[in-house]
């Protein structure tokens, strides 16, 4: 059973753009948050662990982006997520 087309985004952007950040942004989201949990715990842990729960929360963050209208919207917030975790990266060295 096809989708309802209501519910389809119409412009080629957005769905570009939702694609991306889902595709791209999600990693990054991820990475940039198991690189702050290495920060604050043992790094051989986080590195173990994080070759799972990265995959799950990129899959996790993939499916969220489709949820809002505004693709660009959803890039928005993953990339202030990533420089958010940038900064406390960069104030803790």
């Amino acid at each position: 059973m096809p989708a309802n087309p209501k519910y389809l985004a119409q412009s080629k952007w957005q769905r570009f753009a939702k694609i991306t950040a889902g595709f791209i942004g999600g990693f990054g989201v991820s990475a940039a948050i198991h690189i702050v949990l290495a920060i604050w715990f043992d790094r051989s842990i986080v590195l173990i662990t994080s070759s799972f729960s990265s995959f799950l929360l990129w899959s996790v963050l993939f499916v969220v982006a489709y949820i809002p209208r505004n693709g660009w919207r959803v890039w928005a917030i993953y990339l202030s997520i990533i420089l958010l975790c940038g900064a406390i990266v960069l104030l803790h060295q």
